[in-house]
């Protein structure tokens, strides 16, 4: 009896310190980050594209312009600390296909597939934030990262407004239901101004009930006529853009989203605007339809440089696959027309139309 009472002693002294060393075992980095107010996340966004044109000759797309390819679209990455007081900060960055076409001045010259995409200090108090640095525009519905979106390809309004500015920018939230933005900045999509002049930026989100939110920007200042390459004429720049989306029910909802741009010229003034229509369905918890049309009309056939005043119409229909919070995949077909042939075939011949289909695939963590 007493060997026995010394081995249960000697059995309990030895398993003492495997039980200190798991209670005192290392946190985990989410543990770390939690603690550290830090919120890290990022998305892999990779897809195949088919076109029956060639979107190299020409496109009214920002993003999918392969004609049969695989890609590798985005990696993005953003690391942010946002309290709800005091200073914090964000820092953003996209890597992929993608990144390409959204290099604000002076880097939009490289064919680098790195974009510091975002990247401010903010300070907040009570209803009012400030942040200074490079952040993303107030104006359209749709946005650069491909978790932000409910279609694979972006719409033609996407591409006809900036990406980011480089300045300040300060929002005042009186209420739950209304926020007021203002501020300054170098202008479109510019890291360095391209010019001396500066843009003013003023906007208001409306969100009187929780079916229905109303966004309106503006931007207004003096910029190259191509501002993301800082090259040819300046010229005072008007931008108006507002967004409207109401949730009809839990699985129904509609967005619309309209554009009115005016650039003055010497000699002339060059302008366009659009407009654009959503509907997005949840089928079930795992599956949703978005569908969307669009017009547009590039009256001075300034915006994509066709020397001609063309009206484009796009209709695109997106089906949407959802197992669980990580993963999404999405299968899309795009009908885009035009008043004139600017579609571009394989042989050099052009067309009024371009069919295109894409599968995507986005992991988020």
């Amino acid at each position: 009896m007493k060997k026995l009472l010394i081995a249960s002693a000697v059995t309990a002294a030895l398993a003492a310190p495997a039980s200190v060393l798991a209670q005192a075992k290392a946190p985990t980095l989410s543990q770390v980050l939690d603690a550290s107010g830090l919120n890290v996340n990022g998305y892999i966004d990779a897809a195949y594209s088919w076109a029956n044109r060639n979107q190299q000759a020409f496109t009214d797309r920002v993003f999918d312009q392969q004609n049969n390819s695989f890609s590798l679209h985005q990696f993005g990455l953003s690391v942010a600390k946002q309290p709800k007081e005091g200073f914090g900060g964000l820092v953003n960055i996209t890597v992929g296909q993608d990144s390409q076409f959204i290099h604000s001045f002076p880097e939009s010259a490289t064919n680098s597939t790195f974009d510091l995409t975002q990247a401010y200090g903010s300070y907040s108090s009570g209803a009012l934030t400030l942040i200074g640095g490079k952040f993303a525009t107030l104006a359209g519905t749709e946005v650069i990262a491909s978790t932000g979106n409910t279609t694979f390809s972006r719409s033609i309004l996407f591409g006809a407004i900036p990406f980011t500015h480089t300045g300040v920018r300060a929002s005042f939230a009186p209420s739950d239901t209304i926020t007021l933005y203002g501020g300054l900045n170098n202008g479109w999509d510019q890291l360095s101004d391209a010019n001396r002049n500066k843009t003013a930026e003023i906007g208001a989100a409306f969100n009187p009930t929780k079916a229905l939110s109303l966004t309106a920007s503006g931007y207004f200042g003096v910029d190259p006529a191509n501002p993301r390459a800082g090259t040819g004429p300046n010229g005072e720049i008007d931008l108006i853009d507002v967004v409207a989306n109401f949730a009809v029910s839990n699985s129904l909802s509609f967005g619309a989203e309209f554009l009115t741009f005016k650039q003055d010229q010497p000699g002339t003034s060059v302008k366009y605007d659009g407009a654009a229509l959503y509907a997005t369905m949840m089928l079930n918890p795992q599956w949703r339809a978005v569908l969307r049309g669009e017009y547009f009309n590039d009256k001075n056939g300034f915006h994509f440089a066709t020397a001609q005043a063309t009206k484009y119409y796009e209709g695109t229909l997106c089906l949407s696959w959802l197992p669980n919070s990580s993963f999404e995949g999405r299968t899309e077909v795009r009908m885009d027309k035009a008043s004139n042939s600017v579609f571009v075939d394989s042989d050099g011949s052009t067309s009024k139309s371009m069919m295109s289909f894409g599968l995507q695939g986005i992991y988020k963590f």
